[in-house]
């Protein structure tokens, strides 16, 4: 039996037109082309029945029971790479949105569930948009994420909707909005009961009919008013707007600014005009490096969202309802907050009554700020809050899915604790270590069912680092791999599985480049121009600034481990071992290679020069490029390493790896991307200049000069 065309086209008893999208292959309403051109056909049919008095009113809603649509195709988006073909399917999906801006009867979008992209510039033109109160309802438009711009009338629809000012926060950064916004803002006609939203929808719909006129727009702000108003008012907020996104990006993202350009020509202009600009500045951005590079970030995200971090696909991870977390420090802490706003029980097991009394306020304060930022209602964050107990004794965790360590970085504690443990927890319980340093299998070496257990390394702070390294020991088994990775991402995280080795994936990579800021700084290189530098590339902060917010002691601790491990191509640079013998403990000390007030950086402190005066020589200007190649290739050649050793299975885990939990700039792909669009020649061309200039911890890895002499690159030898 045929599957009903998708979108379909009825009427109903009331005079009602009804256009449903429901893709019969997908979980999800996808604008691909063919649903676009069929959507143009319900256009007509609807223009038809209205016109012979059949229909007074048109709804637009999904058959999809908890989203709404979720935009355009991705994969086609990724395949343009002709500016001239990627115009026309834009001014094709302009063309259809324009049919049902045009239509001659009130439309309305029923929106219920995730409105993205494409969808929400379907509803943007419609007449009105009744919005279900569900959580799950939100507005979003992630183009800029994508590195392009809504194009098939988003740009143009949304400022003249809700005002120029409201309009930037959602055109430029990507944020979703939920129905009390939309509402507020103007976005909304109506936010309606879930329950309730096909009934109010029907009644919204016949009152429109019967109306005939159009939305009467929000009132806004008298001082929007005045700046939207007039062309001065206009310059003003574009100019703010632009120095933000400048200072938030480093101008390395062109789709924002396109944007703003688009807006202040056309903002106050005819609207054909706008979409013409919005077709030809997406053709040029969606056939760019930017975006063909944030793209391939979406799909690895995409990738670790639907994996289940082990080879067999039939495997069911164990669903945790119930988690235990040793230690309640800070890290316990934050992983408690994190589970209970994810709706699962926690019990803090610690040896003191301040440690656990000090997890709880931690979580406690992390709800009181989604408060004030208005996240959660306070009913809301006192319901999260019940769901974390703690104490000092193990009856807490005995009926616990996964237990989570996350005591002191030491083995012979952890160790102990971890034996302790697994006599008081049920045989099918998952044990997981977050250690950032130790071996996973040294400690499985002291349990009795090693199989249960895995590493599960959470970055700080927890609650906003988005990677979890799920460490597989030599014991681990396919069930604790899976059920640590299917809770990660149930807390909203991202997932790479990695191998048991030192410093994992992160911190090995990171190490090389942090390290390597240090020999800079020792051979003359001044600390705002490394930073400067490593922050231009797209870094979020320099490498002398992220050591102080590791903290110096723990970077050193790090440095040392990693030495010891790996050998003398990991030899701590002299700086920052003078500097481990100081009293400058970082941003949390108030002193480091910074100066912090309240935790907050205020200048670089110069006495540091002095105060390592015997390994620091007289700064000398360092080229933009030098510093570039020694801190990037430096990470690049450890990356080599990793995949050679097996320590993780591909190149696309590695880069996401980085992004996420470093920061590594997702406009150029991923580290070994990049390392990629260099050419293998060149990288191996340029790591032997540096050896010879700086030693052998330049040496090229294996792997390097295999691509080099193939013309390979990292992702065909490590897919």
């Amino acid at each position: 039996m045929d599957s009903p065309p998708n979108p379909s086209f009825e009427v109903d008893a009331d005079r009602i037109g009804w256009i449903t999208f429901d893709d019969p292959d997908r979980s999800l309403n996808v604008l691909t082309e063919p649903v676009m051109r069929r959507f143009g056909q319900t256009l007509d049919e609807a223009r038809a029945a209205g016109r012979e008095g059949r229909i007074s009113v048109l709804v637009v809603r999904s058959g999809k029971a908890e989203s709404f649509i979720a935009g355009a195709d991705i994969d086609a988006i990724s395949a343009l790479d002709d500016t001239t073909e990627a115009e026309a399917k834009i001014r094709l999906g302009q063309a259809v949105f324009n049919d049902l801006a045009s239509l001659p009867i009130p439309s309305v979008a029923a929106v219920h569930g995730a409105c993205v992209g494409g969808g929400l510039e379907l509803a943007l033109a419609c007449t009105h948009r009744v919005l279900s109160d569900s959580k799950k309802t939100s507005l979003q438009f992630p183009e800029v994420m994508l590195g392009i711009l809504p194009a098939w009338g988003g740009t143009t629809r949304l400022p003249r909707l809700v005002g120029l000012q409201a309009s930037l926060d959602i055109l430029l950064t990507g944020r979703k909005i939920d129905a009390p916004k939309a509402k507020r803002m103007g976005l909304a006609s109506e936010v309606v009961p879930e329950a309730l939203l096909s009934a109010k929808v029907r009644d919204f719909a016949l009152g429109v009919a019967r109306a005939r006129g159009p939305e009467q727009p929000r009132k806004r702000a008298l001082s929007a008013r005045v700046l939207e108003a007039t062309s001065p008012g206009r310059k003003i907020l574009l100019a703010v707007a632009r120095k933000k996104v400048l200072a938030s990006t480093g101008g390395h993202y062109p789709a924002p600014l396109r944007i703003l350009e688009i807006l202040g020509a056309h903002f106050s202009g005819s609207v054909d005009a706008s979409l013409a600009a919005e077709a030809r500045a997406a053709a040029e951005l969606v056939v760019g490096p930017v975006c063909k590079n944030l793209v391939h970030v979406y799909h690895l995200r995409e990738a670790a969202r639907k994996g289940i971090g082990t080879a067999d696909p039939q495997l069911a991870p164990t669903p945790v309802t119930s988690l235990g977390v040793l230690g309640a420090g800070i890290m316990g802490g934050g992983i408690a907050h994190l589970a209970a706003d994810n709706g699962v029980h926690v019990y803090m097991k610690d040896i003191r009554h301040e440690a656990i009394t000090g997890g709880l306020q931690h979580a406690r304060g992390r709800f009181d700020k989604a408060v004030e930022r208005r996240k959660l209602s306070r009913r809301e964050a006192a319901q999260r809050m019940d769901l974390i107990g703690g104490g000092l004794d193990f009856r807490g965790v005995a009926g616990a899915d996964l237990v989570v360590e996350a005591v002191v970085e030491r083995m012979d504690v952890k160790r102990a604790v971890l034996r302790e443990t697994e006599g008081h927890v049920g045989p099918e319980c998952v044990l997981a270590t977050n250690t950032s340093s130790l071996s996973v299998d040294a400690m499985a070496e002291a349990l009795q069912r090693p199989a249960r257990f895995c590493g599960m390394h959470f970055f700080n702070p927890v609650d906003r680092m988005p990677l979890v390294e799920v460490v597989r020991g030599r014991a681990s088994s396919d069930q604790a791999v899976a059920t640590v990775y299917a809770f990660a991402l149930r807390l909203g995280k991202v997932p790479v599985v990695v191998r048991d080795g030192p410093g994992f994936v992160v911190n090995r990579i990171l190490g090389p480049y942090l390290n390597e800021a240090g020999y800079l700084l020792g051979d003359g290189a001044k600390i705002e121009r490394i930073d400067s530098v490593a922050k231009a590339f797209g870094m979020p902060m320099g490498p002398l600034r992220l050591i102080d917010e590791i903290g110096i002691n723990v970077s050193r601790h790090a440095g040392a481990a990693l030495h010891e491990a790996l050998g003398e191509r990991l030899a701590p640079s002299p700086v920052l071992l003078a500097l481990g013998n100081t009293k400058r403990l970082g941003r949390k000390g108030g002193v480091g290679f910074y100066l912090y007030e309240k935790g907050e950086e205020k200048r670089i402190d110069e006495t540091i020069y002095a105060e390592l005066g015997s390994v620091v020589p007289a700064p000398r200007e360092v080229s933009e490029g030098e510093i570039v190649n020694r801190l990037v290739l430096a990470m690049v050649n450890e990356a080599a390493r990793v995949l050679e050793e097996g320590v993780i299975g591909s190149a696309s885990a590695v880069d996401l790896a980085m992004i996420m939990g470093t920061g590594f700039p997702p406009f150029r792909g991923g580290l070994l991307r990049y390392a990629d669009s260099l050419q293998p020649q060149a990288v191996l061309y340029d790591l032997k200049e540096l050896q010879q200039a700086h030693g052998d911890r330049f040496e090229p890895a294996r792997s390097i000069v295999d691509l080099a002499e193939s013309n390979g690159r990292f992702y065909r030898m490590y897919p």
